[in-house]
């Protein structure tokens, strides 16, 4: 996102939930961070943690995470109903490269500050994680809100992948500076206009990279009878 103006993007990174967080519903915190109208909000983790990690490490019971399939895809279809474009992202890489990146985060002492120990547990759940992640996708992939899995070993596929994903919804979105008719027509006394310049020509469209798109789920997260 660094071709976009940092005054409209707000980027907000999720951690374990403080003791405030964890004194409300699960979304409380997720909601607080939503962006106003206008801007792109990126959430660096979400409320998807709450029916991956805790599922996985059993921090609440099957009774309480089965049941957020239903109030998430409720929660981003009224989020879509009030004029939000909801962008769902999932970066998925192999367990060997997941493995060659935590090593190289412990080889390079410029990367050490982004390794912790934990990282190493998660690795030995792997295979709890991805029923995890097929459940939390199959399940809240609807029309309204869709899932983009996108293959993520090569950095430069996936920022291809991602760039293009992103255009093509602000193509659709169709976004422009705000009409500001009240400056029709005024004039700065002394100032000197300069020459209208040429556009330059259109470059060539790249190929569009191979993506996997989630057929929606049109019983929001229920399982058919």
């Amino acid at each position: 996102m660094s071709g976009v103006n940092p005054a409209g993007c707000q980027v907000t990174s999720f951690k374990a939930p403080s003791t405030e967080e964890l004194d409300h519903d699960y979304l409380w915190r997720h909601i607080k961070a939503l962006p106003e109208r206008g801007r792109i909000g990126i959430f660096n983790r979400s409320h998807y943690e709450d029916v991956l990690a805790v599922r996985v490490r059993k921090l609440k019971p099957p009774s309480v995470w089965q049941n957020r399939y239903t109030t998430i895809n409720s929660f981003e279809a009224g989020l879509v109903a009030e004029g939000t474009t909801v962008v769902k992202v999932m970066l998925h890489i192999s367990r060997q490269e997941q493995a060659n990146r935590l090593q190289a985060r412990v080889d390079r002492l410029d990367k050490r500050w982004k390794f912790r120990l934990g990282d190493l547990e998660d690795r030995q759940l792997w295979p709890s994680y991805q029923r995890a992640y097929d459940d939390a996708i199959e399940k809240t992939s609807t029309a309204h809100a869709p899932w983009f899995v996108v293959p993520a070993d090569k950095k430069w596929y996936r920022d291809f992948a991602v760039l293009t994903i992103l255009t093509s919804v602000l193509d659709t979105l169709k976004p422009a500076y705000p009409s500001r008719h009240d400056l029709d027509g005024v004039v700065v006394p002394g100032a000197v206009r300069p020459p209208v310049s040429q556009k330059p020509p259109k470059k060539p469209k790249a190929p569009k990279p191979v993506i996997s798109w989630v057929e929606p789920n049109d019983t929001n997260g229920e399982d058919k009878a």
